[in-house]
């Protein structure tokens, strides 16, 4: 058991819990003291639910590890650091640097959408961390605003919470049946469960420069079921004021993850606007041929063909991209679960990015009214959407 004091709590005999930083879907962050090295720390703890079976309290302190030992592999300037992981009372606990900062989130919604050499800067730390993220194999797949901290001082962004990370040699969270993630910010190709790979966390990148540029992801909606169109099918509609660095949004933004852009181009381009103050067009790469790397044909007279029977024509992309998404509607409504439960597990919509209060300027014309934000916390998160349904995201629905 912990030591308990008046307005203390020390656990494995070394780290006094002092200051409640803020609550998410994954556990309670605390300001604490490693009381044998002297020093401030941040502490991650797992939240107990009774009501929990066995088995799902297993899976929630297997989440725990997880989120550990995908950070503990990194060492990157713009990832969190992990010091150390311990145990109190069958509890585990996640001891982590502690970040003298606000989250992403928690800043447009004080100070308003930033500028666009501003989300560049973010988005180079972003790519350069997720890079080495993905050459070790780690895939964060849940990059949003309430996960990105700027540090006070020296306005570092560091990018935190891999509770819901996939590491490699463990199994995924969602083999149980569950979609895990924040929808807003999640790649068509794990919606559908199509594949899950390095390029959804692009994707989502480029969803998160579209909200700090405008307040909010483009593919907010106000329905679970327009959320998923608009993911999977619908026209995509950068915000005027990622114009721009709108050849990164919309490289990053590609439907087919085959020909999304990388992180590396995505980084280079980003890092040319921030130099010039003009963003690069995305180069042509194999699945994008020029002109000229098409190979020029003669015509050539071909004998008269026999008319083959008369087949249906193949729905076009746009209507099997909607029919996965009432598909995945469908299914989740089956099972019971609404677009509250999806958007935020115990109520309130804060994994959208929230937007900017009255006394900071609104950049977009013509959008709707904003609303009032969540209080927020000095180094809290936005939990994240949890949805326990029959959709798999390794297995999608099948569309006649």
């Amino acid at each position: 058991m912990g030591t308990e004091g008046a307005n203390f709590r020390v656990i494995a005999g070394r780290y006094r819990l002092e200051v409640r930083l803020g609550r998410g879907g994954m556990g309670v962050v605390w300001r604490a003291t490693d009381q044998l090295l002297g020093r401030q720390v941040a502490v991650k703890e797992l939240p107990l639910d009774e009501e929990l079976s066995a088995d799902e309290a297993r899976r929630q302190r297997e989440r725990t590890l997880r989120e550990a030992q995908a950070v503990a592999q990194l060492s990157h300037p713009n990832v969190m650091v992990v010091h150390d992981v311990v145990e109190d009372d069958e509890r585990p606990y996640i001891v982590m640097e502690l970040i003298d900062g606000d989250s992403l989130a928690d800043r447009i919604a004080r100070r308003g959408s930033v500028d666009a050499p501003e989300a560049a800067r973010i988005g180079v730390d972003l790519l350069n961390a997720l890079r080495t993220a993905h050459t070790a194999g780690v895939l964060h797949r849940d990059i949003k605003p309430a996960n990105v901290l700027i540090e006070n001082g020296t306005d570092r962004v560091v990018l935190t919470d891999f509770g819901i990370a996939q590491v490699p040699g463990t199994p995924t969270l969602t083999e149980s049946g569950s979609f895990v993630g924040s929808p807003e910010y999640t790649a068509p190709e794990r919606m559908t469960g199509v594949r899950t790979g390095a390029e959804a966390d692009l994707w989502s990148v480029g969803a998160l420069l579209c909200a700090v540029l405008s307040g909010e992801s483009p593919f907010h909606r106000d329905s679970l079921g327009g959320i998923l169109h608009a993911v999977v099918s619908a026209e995509i509609h950068p915000p005027d004021e990622a114009a721009p660095i709108l050849p990164v949004v919309r490289g990053l933004l590609e439907r087919d993850p085959d020909r999304r852009l990388g992180s590396a181009q995505a980084e280079q381009m980003l890092r040319v606007f921030l130099d010039t103050g003009r963003t690069p067009p995305v180069p042509p790469g194999p699945s994008t041929p020029t002109r000229r790397d098409v190979p020029e044909r003669q015509p050539v007279t071909a004998p008269p063909r026999i008319p083959s029977p008369a087949r249906p024509s193949p729905l076009p992309l746009s209507a099997r991209r909607a029919l996965i998404a009432a598909a995945l509607v469908a299914a989740m409504a089956g099972a019971g679960v609404s677009a509250a439960a999806l958007l935020m597990r115990g109520g309130g919509d804060n994994d959208r990015t929230p937007p900017p209060t009255s006394s900071a300027p609104r950049t977009s014309p013509g959008t709707s009214p904003p609303t009032s934000p969540t209080p927020t916390v000095t180094g809290t998160r936005s939990p994240t959407s949890t949805v326990d349904a029959t959709l798999s995201p390794d297995r999608p629905p099948r569309i006649p």
